[in-house]
């Protein structure tokens, strides 16, 4: 009854999260930066700004085949990265780029 605000604002952390981590599929653990993406098959991608303390990184997810989940290929500043789906955060105050190909693991990236 008395709670209203906090309701309010604690169920739009919720939202915000969800749609953050559980669509767009980018989740911080530790040091490192996790893509997951579930998205539509319809939708061809999509674009977004992470800021990691002064640190701002430049994220675009491209979805060439219609993929619903996983992660094909990886780049971080246009160099491919291997070993998963994540990219580890530095903190050095500079923009980064990173490019994720959406697709199975063996889909030509």
């Amino acid at each position: 009854r008395r709670g209203g605000w906090t309701w309010y604002t604690g169920a739009a952390g919720w939202f915000y999260r969800a749609g953050l981590e559980w669509v767009l599929g980018l989740q911080v653990r530790g040091d490192r930066l996790i893509f997951e993406p579930c998205i539509p098959v319809t939708w061809p991608g999509y674009s977004l700004t992470y800021r990691h303390h002064d640190t701002c990184y430049e994220i675009t997810v491209e979805n060439p085949n219609g993929a619903t989940r996983g992660v094909a290929g990886l780049e971080l500043d246009g160099e491919r990265q291997s070993g998963g789906n994540g990219i580890q955060l530095k903190d050095d105050g500079q923009p980064h780029r990173v490019r994720v190909v959406m697709g199975e693991v063996g889909d030509r990236f």
